[in-house]
């Protein structure tokens, strides 16, 4: 039963069985608005031949966007009491989310940030009462609690600082500017936690990761099954079409599979100091996910001609993020899992090289065929893994029993 207010204190690490709560869940749905747009967004940016203008503006919007799921998914893992300050606060950071969203097309359109940081700004308030609120009841972790509170409120007022300056300067600047204060938000865990870390569970944290993943896959479920009802009305449907959304849907499935192959919490529980490497590298992870939907969307609208680019950059867009996808889970699972890591480097590395081969071949083949035969990359990343595994466990057996 939720008690109308509880003391906030440190979550138990060795929790057995925890599990995403329902205000988790509930807070992840107001990201899929704001992640449709950027999608949406980066779609249109890629489909009129104006990607250069759109991967700044994709980059940064969704650098916010994890952000602050990031920050709250963190914090929750270590102090969610679940009572009503709690929930209330955290309602207040949901609010916070869907304003961001509501700020995305502005942003890509003529860099208005407006929306953008002011829904921002409330999901950070939430926060830093969420800290401050911890400082005050949990005396053990009081000092860090503080130095996030502080470091959290000094960094939002630069933010705040940026949305006025920024309107006179040039945009080369205000990409860098929006560099360094990205920088900064890294920065506030290494130093609030330079003392000690939060008590975060490890397990926990890997599921939420999870679940951030199958949001993303999703997204690129609903931007192709868009572009999929835009033909289909139009009476565009052919062969190729079958083929690209029988492929689209296994290459999302294959990516799926590929994710949760690695054990995340085993390696957070045993290295909980790489934390840091892997939390944060997961935007790269992400935000491969996320271009990859509207890789598929352009893809999808490729054949009925509203692409504006040839088709060699159109299964680039979706090649690329693959690439990036298969890359980052060996950087970021290697240091994590050491020799224990599922997939094996060359098998990943090799599946990405071959991935960004493929599109040489779009001027020749179809798109939807480019698309298929990223799938069976994919695919055959999935299959050596899986006999690898089998081998490792009957040597395993042979092992047991001979000893």
């Amino acid at each position: 039963m939720t008690l109308p207010v509880t003391r906030m204190r440190h979550r138990d690490i060795d929790e057995k069985h925890r599990a995403s709560t329902p205000l988790e869940l509930l807070f992840d749905l107001t990201f899929v608005a704001a992640i449709q747009a950027v999608v949406t967004q980066l779609a249109h940016g890629i489909e009129s031949d104006h990607i250069a203008e759109a991967l700044p503006n994709f980059f940064m919007v969704f650098f916010a966007i994890w952000w602050a799921w990031l920050t709250f998914t963190w914090f929750a893992s270590a102090y969610d009491t679940d009572d009503v300050p709690y929930r209330l606060l955290t309602m207040l950071q949901m609010g916070g989310v869907l304003v961001l969203a509501a700020g995305v097309p502005a942003a890509f359109a003529d860099g208005d940030l407006l929306l953008i940081t002011v829904g921002y700004f409330i999901m950070r308030i939430a926060l830093i009462a969420q800290w401050l609120r911890a400082a005050a009841q949990d005396a053990e972790g009081r000092s860090t609690a503080l130095r996030y509170a502080a470091e959290i409120g000094f960094v939002q007022a630069l933010w705040v600082a940026r949305l006025f300056i920024g309107q006179e300067l040039p945009v080369a600047w205000n990409v860098a500017i929006f560099a360094v204060l990205a920088a900064c938000e890294l920065a506030i865990p290494l130093w609030a936690e330079r003392r000690g870390m939060t008590r975060w569970h490890p397990h926990h944290i890997a599921e939420r990761y999870g679940l951030f993943t199958i949001i993303l896959l999703g997204e690129s479920v609903l931007a192709a099954t868009i572009g999929v009802q835009s033909i289909v009305t139009a009476g565009d449907a052919t062969g190729e079409f079958v083929l690209l959304a029988a492929s689209g849907l296994a290459l999302l499935f294959g990516i799926w599979w590929v994710y949760f192959l690695e054990p995340a919490g085993d390696g957070l529980e045993r290295r909980r100091g790489r934390s840091f490497v892997w939390g944060f590298g997961h935007y790269f992870v992400f935000a491969a996910l996320a271009a990859l939907g509207a890789g598929l969307e352009v893809g999808v609208q490729s054949l009925s001609h509203h692409a504006e680019i040839d088709s060699t950059a159109v299964a680039y867009s979706i090649a690329i993020p693959v690439a990036v996808f298969l890359v980052a889970m060996q950087v970021l699972y290697r240091p994590l899992l050491g020799s224990q890591t599922v997939i094996r480097p060359a098998t990943s590395l090799v599946g990405a090289a071959v991935v960004l081969a493929i599109p040489l071949l779009a001027s020749v083949l179809s798109f939807a065929t480019t698309v298929l035969l990223i799938t069976l990359v994919v695919a055959a990343i999935i299959a050596v893994t899986v006999l690898q595994q089998r081998s490792r466990s009957a040597a395993a057996s042979l092992g047991g029993g001979a000893s």
